[in-house]
């Protein structure tokens, strides 16, 4: 089926709306997202409409994106940040109908990956989300409003995961009996996180939020990394947010959606390239205390998952999309899969940081 773009947006960015070919693309479940080809020149943009039941401000989106964009203009300007075009009447977004939308440029030559098939693209994607916290290093995060609060506060989701539990049936709760064992168990992570919260060799960072495979461009032909995409939630952070996030999604060979737990597992050669590439860009960056929680920022980041996922089953799954009634269950029962597998490899695992580290130095 053909699509169509009301013309009075395509207008608002100076297209004539004639000529123009417009396809859906992406894999992201929140924001509609369009490839807009012109005809008649060739020219081709990315155009996205904003989900405001997921981004509540999305004014603050477009003043974040604008401020790191101003930033790196000024202090890195070969650097490619592809942020949203202004319209015509020089506006961030254009608001049409109840709907925030915005053109950005399309990237050239390169391919966005729903999955990892090769060591060499998680360090490559590492590398390149790395490389865009390097270069904030010395930007004021404070500057930047929070686009969804809470989004990582694992202190918040673990009052979200009592909550439900306090009222979930008591069918829901005998069958997920084991996993509401397992989520108060690893309550260790939770009481790690909160003492490091006072630690100010922890700083908050300008962190991506979302760093899975397919928001890092890469060469089409070389697979080499080009820059990071969907900015959304670009926003203050702690760096194991983004690099617990590249953990939980880069190390298993499959998604939160395998049922068979047995194929859950760490796949050694991916975490040690995900981790060469970060620390060949964070390496000189974090600081002490940093450098010590980079194995712990995939528990914080899996375990958050997981319970986000149980929470959701035990509340009727309000949040998550499903496609049968237990399968947040099922994720939930995955990422605790994932965290424990974490754990049992720890000792190798941190002895390959250790050896990056080492190097760095040298």
């Amino acid at each position: 089926m053909e699509l169509t773009i009301d013309k009075n947006i395509l207008k608002a960015y100076g297209l004539t709306g004639e000529n123009i070919n417009i396809q859906q693309i992406g894999s992201g479940l929140i924001n509609g997202t369009y490839l807009l080809t012109d005809l008649s020149n060739g020219k081709k943009f990315v155009l996205q409409h904003i989900n405001t039941n997921v981004f509540t401000n999305p004014e603050a989106i477009a003043d974040n994106i604008a401020a790191v964009a101003d930033f790196l203009q000024t202090n890195f300007p070969s650097y490619l940040f592809p942020a949203p075009l202004v319209t015509n009447a020089n506006q961030r977004m254009y608001l049409h109908e109840g709907k925030y939308w915005r053109l950005m440029p399309f990237v050239e030559g390169t391919i966005a990956l729903d999955t990892l098939s090769t060591p060499k693209q998680a360090f490559e994607a590492a590398k390149q989300f790395g490389k865009l916290s390097r270069l904030l290093n010395k930007f004021d995060s404070n500057k930047l409003q929070p686009t969804i609060v809470g989004f990582h506060d694992l202190a918040l989701r673990f009052e979200q995961f009592k909550k439900a539990l306090s009222k979930a049936s008591t069918a829901a709760k005998d069958k997920a009996v084991r996993e509401i064992e397992t989520a108060f168990v690893f309550e260790t992570i939770l009481i790690q996180y909160l003492q490091l919260n006072s630690n100010a060799d922890f700083p908050n960072r300008v962190m991506h939020h979302d760093t899975k495979i397919s928001n890092a461009l890469l060469d089409k032909d070389t697979f080499e990394g080009v820059c990071v995409i969907d900015l959304d939630t670009l926003m203050p952070g702690k760096f194991i947010s983004d690099l617990g996030d590249m953990m939980r999604t880069y190390l298993c060979e499959f998604s939160e959606n395998e049922k068979d737990l047995s194929k859950i597992t760490i796949r050694v050669a991916y975490f040690a390239a995900m981790i060469e590439g970060y620390l060949s860009e964070m390496g000189e960056i974090l600081t002490a205390t940093e450098k010590e929680l980079i194995l712990f920022s995939g528990k914080y980041i899996i375990y958050m998952q997981a319970l986000r996922f149980l929470t959701d089953f035990l509340n009727e799954n309000i949040y998550y999309a499903t496609t049968y009634p237990e399968q947040n269950l099922d994720r939930a029962k995955n990422q605790f899969k994932l965290l424990e597998e974490l754990i049992r490899n720890e000792d190798q695992l941190q002895q390959l940081i250790d050896a990056n580290l080492v190097r760095k130095q040298q």
